[in-house]
């Protein structure tokens, strides 16, 4: 195994930091500015870009004062605009080149990449360029383009600190001690609000049953993941491109308690685990501090309150995106940008109640079928072939 990036960026990080975010008003993005803003004397935010939620992206920059902002597109500026209070004259940047903008400032010491879906890519891909130091949040990304990023973070010895709650807790009790004697990288999921449920009872799921996650607070998105298991195959694609792991060096273990985040385990039989509750702010405050650890008085864990801690297979059977998403891996560089793209239509046709519940594996499969593998040398080929994905589970949408 090889982790992805260089870490010598990270490394030389200055002790009061400038912090861009991407994605601020989502689940993540709100989530970080929570943890900044109870260590302020050490981070400065500089940058937050936060879609089409403008009300929101308003309340955070009136607390923070970033010296820029961006929105999606220019209908929304002057909403903005109204927003804001007297005084308060930020930079207000548009679309596609503003996010590149954000994440590419020079003054950003991090670049917090806590978009949603594929709309993450390229400004992923133009902050490392930059060689910048990216807490990452948006595993499409890896999944999208894991050998394009690990070429660019070798030319720009950019850095890499991942945000995922699994892959953070497999970096920390990585990064000190190396990948000598590894044998396995187990990761850990939740099983979702539907675990133990048989196919028939899923027939009736409504999206919201699908978003009533029993652990975890997250995006309407990955919680519709996590309940499909989609969540986890993601992971374990981005494990493979993030740790340089093989298939056959990672494992997926449901965990309902959602206390150990990930675990390693070495050739002699130790495994390592990391385990803490199941509070997004403790992944995101390890990166932004990187090195060193913030205190978070508030999230301590009690073991003895716990009682116990219970692990399960997955039943690749009733939830079959986890085998779908390691199908997908092993079929080419290709196949897992139409997966991710594919679901991304299902899960957002699915909310709007356009689909059923088990449409979101029936069209991920018959897109995935569909599609002859292509080479992947270039983001323009990454973004035809997610295109080109999308425009057949839409058209596949019409005919279920």
């Amino acid at each position: 195994m090889e982790y992805i990036s260089s870490l010598d960026k990270a490394y030389n990080l200055p002790l009061r930091r400038k912090v861009s975010i991407l994605g601020s008003t989502g689940s993540i993005g709100q989530t970080t500015l929570r943890v900044i803003e109870k260590a302020q004397d050490i981070f400065q935010i500089i940058a937050l870009a936060g879609g089409e939620n403008v009300y929101k992206l308003a309340q955070q920059a009136n607390k923070f004062r970033p010296i820029y902002l961006c929105v999606k597109n220019e209908e929304l500026v002057e909403e903005l605009k109204g927003f804001l209070v007297d005084g308060y004259s930020p930079e207000i940047l548009v679309g596609i080149s503003g996010y590149k903008e954000i994440a590419t400032l020079d003054d950003a010491d991090i670049v917090v990449q806590a978009q949603s879906g594929a709309a993450g890519l390229i400004p992923t891909i133009s902050s490392l360029e930059k060689s910048k130091v990216v807490a990452l949040a948006n595993k499409e990304s890896l999944v999208l383009a894991g050998p394009i990023i690990k070429r660019v973070c070798k030319k720009s010895n950019a850095s890499i600190l991942p945000i995922d709650s699994e892959h953070n807790a497999i970096f920390q009790i990585m990064n000190p001690r190396g990948f000598e004697g590894v044998e396995k990288i187990i990761l850990t999921a939740s099983g979702g609000p539907f675990f133990g449920k048989q196919r028939e009872f899923l027939k009736t799921v409504t999206p919201k049953m699908a978003l009533s996650h029993p652990n975890w607070s997250m995006g309407a998105k990955i919680t519709v993941d996590s309940a499909t298991l989609m969540n986890k195959g993601l992971e374990v694609i981005e494990a493979h491109y993030l740790y340089g792991a093989s298939l056959d060096e990672i494992s997926v273990v449901i965990h309902r308690e959602s206390i150990v985040h990930s675990m390693v385990e070495f050739q002699d039989g130790s495994i390592f685990a990391h385990m803490g509750i199941p509070d997004m702010a403790i992944p995101i405050a390890y990166t932004l501090n990187f090195p060193k650890r913030l205190p978070l008085k508030d999230l301590k864990l009690d073991l003895c309150n716990i009682g116990k801690l219970s692990f399960y297979p997955p039943d690749n059977e009733t939830f079959p995106m986890l085998g779908l998403a390691t199908k997908a891996l092993e079929m080419g560089e290709s196949y897992p940008i139409v997966l991710n793209g594919s679901n991304e239509v299902a899960v957002d046709a699915f909310l709007s109640n356009k689909i059923s519940f088990l449409d979101i594996i029936k069209l991920n499969n018959m897109v995935l079928d569909a599609h002859k593998g292509v080479n992947i040398s270039s983001i323009e080929d990454i973004l035809e072939v997610d295109a080109i994905s999308r425009i057949e589970a839409q058209r596949l949408i019409e005919r279920l």
